[in-house]
C-alpha cells in the first residue's frame, strides 16, 4: 500500500572529528554492516550513500567521511558546506578526541549551515574500562549546544544506525532548494523610461 504525502529527501551528511575517533568505522558499520579491527586512515575524505525509510520519507544520505588528519582541516568546508547534517565523532577513552570535537562543534556553528543537524558521538563504547570521557560530561555539552548525543561502538553496532536514523526523523520535511552552481538572472521588464548608450 502506498502511503500518502510520501516526500523523498536527498541530504548531505559530513562525519568530522579526530583521527582514530571510528568516523569511517561508525559509517562502514553503517553502510556495510562490517568491523574492519584495524582501518587505515582517511586520505581528504570517502564518499559513501545510503537511502532510509522513515516516517513517510525516503532519506537518500549523502555521506561525506572526512580525514581526522590536522593537514587536511583546510579542506573540511569543502564538505560541511551545503551539509544538512553532521556527526562530529570523539573516542570515549581520549580526552583529546572529546576536546577537538568541541572546536568542530564550534566551527559549524560559526561557519555552517544554521539549520544543520548536529549529533554527538562518543565512539567505542564497548571500550568503558578504558574510558576518559564520562557521557554524562559530554550529554551536558551537547544540550548545552543543541547537538544530540549518544554513545556508539563500530565494534559491537550499538546505536550506530540509531544515530543515522535520528538525523533521519529530525530532518524537515521540505529540504529548502538548492541553488545550482551558476549565476542567478533575475527575471525585470525593461525599464522604458532609461535608454543605454555608452560613451555619452
Amino acid at each position: 500500500m502506498a502511503s500518502i504525502g510520501h516526500t523523498n529527501l536527498n541530504a548531505k551528511l559530513v562525519l568530522l572529528g579526530d583521527m582514530g575517533a571510528g568516523k569511517s568505522s561508525l559509517v562502514i558499520r553503517f553502510i556495510k554492516g562490517q568491523f574492519l579491527e584495524f582501518q587505515e586512515s582517511t586520505i581528504g575524505a570517502a564518499f559513501f550513500s545510503s537511502t532510509l525509510a522513515v516516517n513517510n520519507a525516503t532519506v537518500k544520505f549523502e555521506i561525506w567521511d572526512t580525514a581526522g588528519q590536522e593537514r587536511y582541516h583546510s579542506l573540511a568546508p569543502m564538505y560541511y558546506r551545503g551539509a544538512a547534517a553532521a556527526i562530529i565523532v570523539y573516542d570515549i577513552t581520549s580526552s583529546d578526541s572529546f576536546a577537538k570535537a568541541k572546536k568542530w562543534v564550534q566551527e559549524l556553528q560559526k561557519q555552517g549551515n544554521s539549520n544543520m543537524i548536529m549529533a554527538l558521538a562518543g565512539n567505542k563504547a564497548d571500550l568503558e574500562d578504558r574510558r576518559n570521557v564520562p557521557a554524562e560530561e559530554a550529554r551536558l555539552y551537547a544540550e548545552e549546544n543543541g547537538l544530540f548525543f549518544m554513545e556508539t561502538s563500530a565494534k559491537t553496532a550499538v546505536n550506530v544506525n540509531d544515530i543515522f536514523y535520528e538525523i533521519a526523523k529530525r530532518l524537515p520535511t521540505a529540504q529548502p532548494t538548492q541553488n545550482p552552481a551558476g549565476m542567478v538572472l533575475e527575471n525585470r521588464p525593461a525599464e522604458g523610461s532609461r535608454t543605454a548608450s555608452c560613451c555619452t
